[in-house]
């Protein structure tokens, strides 16, 4: 080798040297990044028909321009963000206190709580969350627990929860038994003596009429239920009503809607009470007395009215009984579960009963011995004579019983025979009399304002009206 090229291969190598070194020398630079927070652990505490407030210790970079608590009521519920002041930069606690008033946030409600930072840049970091239990921190409660279910009440003895278990634990069964699904999580059952304390969980818009309430959300229900009721009819009667609705939801459970109404009522009375003789004759008479609510329309809510919403009940149950009596247990099982699918309404229905919801809503009707109503609101404009002389095309107006675009129908002028006279000259003549009448008055007023109006008091101002479409005021008394 040269001294030549081996200068030139150490040059090479130099240089290579040079770039690797740079390249590494960037590499290992700190990147210019703003400094992330870091939090402590979030804490929550509530007291009924208050607050919910969360704290989390937290050191706040610079570049924080928003702080926002998160909050996110129940299982699987969307994020509610809340603003709270932006403190400065440095170590600091976050704090949230979100108001419960009574009726706005259901005991046994889990409650997802944490914060929110958003940066200059738009980028945002979440803080670690807690959950809290939100509890009706009023009563001590009691507890007994089964497979299944899990009562807890305040007043009564072991008797009185172990009774309210049994018929609970029952009602499951039977129900899962039915659909073909399986309970596996706790369903929180809590009975509540005093009305006045019921009434205050589930708010002022649901009290009339309402004994016991079922969320499957949050897998609870609540019932009013005194001391010494545990035996009654009534009771044995609304438990298995309300846990049905909870394996309704296990079964019915999807991302997209909610099963029709009155499936998920019919069903819970179906299988608490029966399509019982009060029932029947409840709907049998408003059959014929004309006063049946369509099922169409108990689709979403029942009514409020106590007649009406007793009504609503028996109707469902009604339809319930008639669907197993038409196509069997196994097709109403099979409609329910389709609902986990995702599927309409009427795709349901016209896959386990061969007939969508209309179908079967006629079905039901004439089973009861009644034709479909007919819907009230616009119906189309009867067949009758028409002017003479109005003609149409064929399928468009002026033809009877043929509704189409007005703008295509025009009446004919007849025709008219020489010198016939069709009232036009007088109208113009009148016309012309009027116009000369006009200028003449204008003329008129013009020169006497060019003088000085001898009818306007002296001294008066003459404002414009600042609204000209003012109204007159109201005459007094």
């Amino acid at each position: 080798m040269t001294t030549t090229g081996a200068m030139r291969r150490a040059g090479r190598v130099g240089v290579l040297a040079a770039t690797l070194a740079l390249v590494f020398g960037l590499a290992g630079a700190p990147a210019a990044l703003a400094a992330d927070p870091t939090f402590g652990t979030a804490t929550a505490t509530s007291n009924y028909g208050g607050a919910i407030t969360v704290e989390q210790s937290a050191t706040i970079p610079a570049g924080v321009v928003k702080v926002e608590a998160i909050v996110r009521e129940g299982i699987g519920a969307a994020t509610f963000l809340a603003p709270i002041t932006t403190p400065p930069a440095g170590p600091t606690t976050l704090r949230y206190s979100l108001a419960t008033p009574k009726g706005s946030v259901f005991p046994n409600t889990p409650v997802e709580l944490g914060f929110r930072l958003t940066f200059d840049d738009g980028h945002t970091v979440d803080s670690p969350t807690t959950t809290h239990l939100y509890a009706d921190d009023r009563y001590t409660w009691k507890t007994l627990a089964g497979s299944v279910v899990r009562v807890h009440w305040t007043e009564g003895d072991s008797s009185f929860g172990q009774k309210l278990l049994d018929v609970g634990e029952q009602a499951v069964k039977n129900a899962t038994d039915l659909l073909g699904v399986q309970e596996t999580t706790p369903i929180d059952f809590y009975v509540y003596a005093d009305r006045t304390a019921f009434y205050d969980v589930i708010g002022t818009g649901l009290q009339e009429n309402i004994g016991g309430l079922a969320l499957p959300d949050i897998r609870t229900l609540f019932a009013n239920i005194g001391i010494g009721d545990e035996n009654s009819s009534w009771v044995s009667t609304v438990v298995p009503h309300e846990l049905t609705h909870i394996v309704f939801g296990t079964a019915t459970q999807n991302p997209y809607h909610q099963p029709l109404h009155w499936l998920n009522e019919g069903l819970a009375v179906y299988l608490s009470a029966g399509y019982d003789s009060g029932a029947r004759s409840n709907v049998e008479g408003s059959a014929q007395s004309g006063d049946l609510m369509p099922l169409s329309a108990l689709v979403q809510q029942f009514p409020a009215s106590a007649d009406r919403f007793s009504l609503a009940y028996d109707e469902a149950v009604s339809a319930i009984d008639f669907m197993v009596r038409t196509y069997g247990r196994d097709a109403l099982v099979k409609l329910i579960r389709s609902y986990a699918d995702g599927v309409s309404d009427d795709a349901a229905f016209t896959a386990a009963l061969g007939v969508d919801t209309k179908g079967f809503e006629t079905a039901w009707l004439k089973d009861l011995g009644i034709e479909e109503p007919v819907p009230f609101g616009p119906v189309a404009a009867p067949a009758g004579p028409l002017p003479p002389g109005w003609v149409g095309s064929p399928g468009q107006s002026g033809q009877p019983g043929q509704p189409g675009p007005i703008a295509t129908v025009r009446p004919v002028r007849p025709p008219r025979s020489p010198g016939a006279d069709d009232g036009s000259t007088i109208v113009w003549i009148a016309v012309g009399v009027f116009a000369i009448v006009l200028v003449a008055g204008l003329l008129f007023v013009a020169r006497g304002l060019s003088r000085g109006n001898p009818l306007m008091p002296a001294g008066a101002n003459i404002d414009p009206d600042p609204d000209p479409d003012h109204d007159p005021p109201e005459p007094a008394g």
